[in-house]
């Protein structure tokens, strides 16, 4: 076992030394010391201190010490008739409005607005207005299917996604709410944000979709994404028609 401690008692011991020699009482002076403080040099050591303690060296020294020092008068710190005053915030309309709005945004959400930031995502398909993406995530239409991909890795992922999308396109629905959480915990870049993004705008499902944009944050804010689909697939010959037009 481990005895850290057992040899402390043996070093100890092998470095105390003796205390000087106990001085007599008539070499002990107590120049300029107050009666006070001469009364009670006059009293019996305490008892039961051990015996390497030089009781009086001590006193002596310690008087010895004080000897100059004067007590202090019980006074007032701050007279009656001090010139003082007490500082108050200055009051700033600007400042108080900002902070009104700070604490707005953080108690209660009032006032944050997710396209204003960097996670926000967002497109539209051929022959739509980019107005169509702020009526979507204005929340104009009303969501008729969701589906949630947290956990799933992205070949999962992809696999449910597809299976859901193919389900709502079949059904006839037209808006619907895929949640992919912001991927804080991935090192570089949020994993399924960026698939699903990819899905939407690369893969074979992008014909049927006309505008994606991030939710608001009652649906997941950047966490999630709206999804607008059409009800029936872009064609080949449609879309180079409307890059000539």
């Amino acid at each position: 076992m481990f005895r850290p401690f057992e040899d402390l008692k043996d070093i100890l011991e092998s470095r105390s030394f003796q205390l000087t020699q106990k001085a007599n009482k008539a070499d002990i002076k107590c120049p300029k010391a107050s009666n006070a403080a001469q009364k009670n040099f006059s009293k019996k050591p305490v008892k039961n201190l051990p015996n390497k303690l030089d009781y009086e060296n001590e006193r002596y020294l310690f008087l010895e010490a004080m000897k100059d020092v004067k007590p202090m008068l019980k006074q007032k710190i701050l007279e009656k008739n001090a010139n003082y005053r007490i500082l108050t915030a200055v009051k700033n309309d600007e400042k108080d409005e900002c902070l009104l709005y700070l604490d707005n945004l953080v108690k209660y959400g009032n006032g944050f607005i997710v396209s204003d930031t960097p996670e926000y995502i967002e497109g539209f398909g051929y022959n739509f207005s980019p107005e169509i993406t702020k009526r979507l995530h204005r929340g104009d239409f009303s969501i008729q299917a969701h589906i949630d991909l947290h956990g799933l890795s992205a070949k999962e992922a992809y696999e449910v996604f597809k299976k859901f999308t193919k389900e709502a396109v079949l059904t006839g629905k037209r808006a619907v709410l895929i949640v992919h959480g912001r991927g804080l915990s991935s090192p570089a870049q949020p994993v399924l944000k960026t698939k699903v993004l990819e899905w939407l705008t690369r893969g074979q499902w992008r014909k049927w979709v006309i505008a994606f944009t991030s939710a608001r944050p009652c649906d997941g804010g950047t966490g999630a994404t709206y999804v607008l689909l059409r009800q029936s697939p872009l064609t080949k010959r449609l879309r180079n028609r409307f890059k000539t037009s």
